[in-house]
């Protein structure tokens, strides 16, 4: 039951006491915060993870060539290794039921121009498939399709980094732009979650860029999608599968760890998660031992509140006060000051995180640190329930001095 006389004898005692109360509050307040501030960076950290696989799909192999370490079937070391078009054909016959879609890749730096304006960026010759493995969205028009592969035609989708710079307000879609010493229409616009720099790129067909390059079919890499369906264990397989394959045809030693590399952005994912979720963990354990702390001295800043008082308290009692009553005063404090000085810590922390975001992503890589808001306010009540139960213990202690013990205390 509300007590007027009880409330206001507690923020006289506040009053009165304003370094104890201070201490016991900081405390509390400092708890929260530090458990709010290391919960959000691990959550910032996961978020980072995230952003830089979330880009592109994650159901992708993608095979590089480089030079071998090792000489094999009369080749020398040090052999430069081609991806060429057949090799996508090959993989398409020998790997039908793990693949989901593969595209080539060529990338090109070039001089693009559009009437007065010009600045250099890559261009990048790909298959239809592309689209779906980094996850493009187009803006106006469409993609490279199959007939562009086959007829080679001199089309091209623009990134909206590419639009802004070279047309401003006016429509991209069926302007020609040069792209070098070759002239292309516009028959899409894309962006990209990644942001500017991904939107940075002109697609085109992989057989026209061939064709530019005086007909012949070498490609930089060949991206892979595998169906999701044969899940982790799957892409392993296929990796190792598709290596053997590869360097088989290649004239590779299997021992060699060069001459080719494939990345499995699927095993890449489950290791940096991995690697996140023991960050996590870790900042996790810090901050609740940052909580545990918090209690402690809360229990221990009440254990010296009590034995302040003692006296004031064998007063009360010689006067009448029953142990109920004592128990409730000092118990009414005790929460009082930690639901306040809890959501101090709470408000403080979760507003540290919304200014300081931005920062953090731009120089350590922590995207985004947040905190459930529910999380964060079930700790604060947890944290004012033991604050409750750090001032219960010593005021049934304080209730169970005797009046004539108490007013002999120094």
């Amino acid at each position: 039951m509300f007590s007027r006389d009880t409330w206001a004898e507690i923020f006289d005692t506040i009053n009165k006491n304003r370094l104890r109360t201070f201490l016991s509050g900081f405390t509390v307040a400092l708890g929260i915060f530090i458990f709010i501030i290391l919960t959000g960076f691990g959550n910032g950290l996961t978020n980072t993870f995230q952003s830089f696989f979330g880009d592109d799909a994650t159901n992708i192999l993608r095979v590089f060539p480089s030079r071998t370490s090792k000489p094999y079937k009369g080749f020398k070391a040090k052999r430069r290794i081609e991806l060429d078009n057949s090799d996508i054909a090959d993989i398409k016959i020998n790997f039908p039921l793990f693949l989901e879609g593969i595209t080539p890749r060529i990338s090109r730096s070039a001089v693009v121009k559009y009437k007065n304006k010009s600045d250099n960026y890559q261009s990048r010759g790909v298959g239809p498939a592309h689209q779906a493995a980094e996850k493009t969205i187009l803006m106006k028009g469409r993609f490279i399709n199959q007939d562009d592969i086959k007829n080679k035609t001199k089309y091209t989708v623009i990134g909206r980094r590419v639009a802004l710079d070279l047309f401003g307000e006016e429509d991209p879609m069926g302007k020609f732009l040069d792209v070098g010493d070759t002239v292309f229409k516009v028959v899409g616009v894309y962006q990209d979650s990644g942001g500017e720099y991904e939107e940075s790129y002109l697609y085109i067909p992989y057989t026209t860029r061939q064709l530019i390059e005086k007909g012949n079919d070498k490609v930089d890499q060949i991206i892979l999608s595998y169906k999701p369906s044969i899940g982790y264990a799957g892409a392993m397989e296929l990796e190792k599968k598709l290596r053997l394959f590869l360097k088989n045809k290649k004239s590779i030693d299997p021992t060699d760890q060069s001459g080719l590399y494939i990345r499995n952005v699927s095993a890449n994912l489950k290791r940096n998660q991995e690697f996140a979720g023991v960050l996590q963990t870790i900042v996790i354990f810090v901050a609740i031992g940052t909580l545990i702390a918090g209690i402690i001295g809360i229990s221990n800043i009440m254990v010296f509140i009590v034995k302040e008082r003692t006296k004031e308290l064998g007063i009360r009692k010689a006067l009448g006060a029953t142990p109920k009553s004592v128990i409730s005063m000092i118990l009414q404090e005790s929460v009082f000051i930690t639901i306040i000085s809890g959501y101090f810590g709470l408000f403080s922390g979760v507003l540290v995180l919304n200014n300081i975001g931005t920062a953090l992503e731009e120089d350590y890589f922590i995207k985004d640190p947040n905190i459930d808001l529910t999380t964060a306010i079930v700790c604060t009540i947890i944290l004012i329930i033991f604050g409750a139960v750090a001032g219960y213990i010593p005021a049934i202690r304080a209730a169970s001095i005797k009046p004539i013990v108490a007013l002999r205390d120094e």
